[in-house]
């Protein structure tokens, strides 16, 4: 029997998502369709949610096998990616993302739609690496990047692909606050509890008033990133034939 990448907890009406592989948490298919549903029952039930990873990660990006793989698991693994972010940047309930560690590419891009976000000192980076590994920054990613990192970072961030120590990314956007790895999951927690004294109907109301213009694009640049990752797979294969 398989085991689980991802654990869901729900007390204090508030929803944790333990994302957890063993290794760096790559967004693979299989972790997100573990993660989709985790979301709908804490939907359905009004809960807030917490998404953390296992110590020193929250999340690597995507799977790169599977990029590499190309075909029907790496499309879907993109679209369950891209699309991740506009979940969670629409989500009715509020959304608190806790990184033990490292968040790398789409895991950064993760980090970056949620609420709240609490990273904790010490050697990790916060970067979108594509540029640094011969992509084109996608276009979702962007419009997620230019929601949340100050100008000149997000300029650094996506053409240069800088990376930020925690202490760096509080600095310019990636995370709110920092606390000792010891308190992050009670920390998220108790601030997911702390937000849920809000009212509810106007902060989802107004979440979506607020980021309608970045939904909107996210929404429209899916296709066109995923139709930019067949065609870039397909060169890749093509090249690779040609190099035999």
């Amino acid at each position: 029997m398989a085991r689980s990448l991802v654990t869901l907890d729900i007390d204090r009406s508030v929803a944790t998502l333990t994302m957890d592989d063993g290794k760096r948490n790559a967004l693979s298919p299989a972790m997100f369709d573990e993660i989709y549903p985790a979301l709908e029952r804490a939907e359905r039930e009004g809960a807030a949610v917490v998404i953390t990873g296992r110590e020193g990660v929250l999340s690597a990006g995507f799977d790169l096998k599977v990029m590499k793989s190309g075909g029907v698991q790496a499309v879907k693994m993109l679209r369950a990616g891209y699309a991740l972010t506009a979940r969670l940047l629409s989500f009715p309930t509020p959304v608190v993302i806790a990184s033990p560690g490292h968040a790398y590419a789409m895991g950064a891009f993760m980090l970056l739609s949620g609420d709240y976000r609490f990273g904790v000192p010490g050697p990790y980076t916060y970067v979108a690496n594509e540029v640094a590994i011969g992509l084109p920054m996608p276009r979702v990613a962007c419009e997620v990047l230019r929601l949340r990192l100050t100008p000149a970072a997000r300029e650094r961030a996506v053409t240069l692909s800088e990376q930020f120590s925690p202490e760096q990314a509080l600095q310019v956007g990636f995370i709110d606050a920092l606390v000792p790895a010891e308190q992050l999951l009670d920390t998220a927690r108790d601030k997911a509890v702390a937000l849920l004294e809000l009212d509810s109907e106007a902060h989802a109301v107004s979440k979506k008033r607020l980021r309608a213009d970045t939904l909107r694009k996210i929404r429209t640049a899916l296709p066109l990133d995923l139709k930019d990752a067949v065609v870039l797979g397909a060169k890749q294969v093509a090249k690779s034939t040609l190099g035999r």
